[in-house]
């Protein structure tokens, strides 16, 4: 089956997601760009409040795609000892891409979230949406980080994985909900009609249109 678009897959994986719906303690969080239109629809659906968990993974020199850590909304940092260690990777290697990606973490922060202060997580039951799983390395690292904000629950949900990137994050959060694990994989992009990049300008409309819908759960009590 293929999506014909992110907000298609949102509304599909929302239905894997109806335990967590009018639940006071659970909060949708979207890695932006692409996983903003599939978590506007899951958080819809789930009457529950969305953000954005803004993450700048920390690639190694020469092979970024390897992370060696991370830094992510609310100041957190995360350091991967095992990749500093084995590659010999000195703290100022490590403090130099920390502050090339600090400017882009803070400009999207800016953008999409404006003079509204980040969300309170401790405690809570915390939703975590991508638009897909490949390798997992983005998500990884945004689990980890989330990890020092103290929620009392992590959930990692997309629309579709690689099915062994799936049944790895088992082990990393409390529970991961890949709506499809194709095989052969291929690609997150091979399962979407339009998987056109998500503007900034995109991601800062989902997050204004869901405002009032958290607005009126927290007067409610929901």
């Amino acid at each position: 089956m293929l999506f014909r678009n992110r907000s298609e897959a949102g509304r599909l994986l929302a239905g894997h997601l109806e335990e967590y719906a009018d639940r006071a303690d659970v909060i949708v969080l979207a890695l932006p760009r692409g996983g903003v239109p599939v978590a506007f629809e899951v958080a819809e659906a789930l009457r529950a409040p969305l953000d954005v968990f803004v993450v700048r993974k920390l690639g190694v020199p020469g092979q970024e795609e390897l992370a060696m850590g991370a830094i992510a909304t609310g100041g957190v940092r995360v350091t991967n000892e095992e990749v500093l260690r084995h590659l010999h990777i000195s703290g100022e290697v490590f403090e130099a891409a920390a502050a090339r990606e600090a400017g882009e973490l803070e400009r999207r922060e800016r953008e999409y979230r404006g003079n509204r202060p980040a969300p309170g997580l401790r405690g809570r039951t915390v939703i975590l949406v991508d638009d897909g799983l490949a390798t997992g390395s983005t998500m990884r690292a945004a689990a980890r980080a989330l990890r020092q904000l103290g929620p009392g629950r992590v959930v990692v949900a997309v629309p579709v994985g690689a099915p062994q990137t799936c049944a790895e994050f088992r082990e990393e959060v409390d529970e991961v909900v890949c709506a499809m694990t194709p095989e052969p994989f291929r690609g997150v992009g091979q399962w979407y009609d339009d998987f056109t990049q998500t503007s900034d300008e995109e991601v800062h409309e989902l997050l204004g249109r869901s405002a009032p819908t958290c607005a009126n759960a927290a007067a409610n009590g929901k």
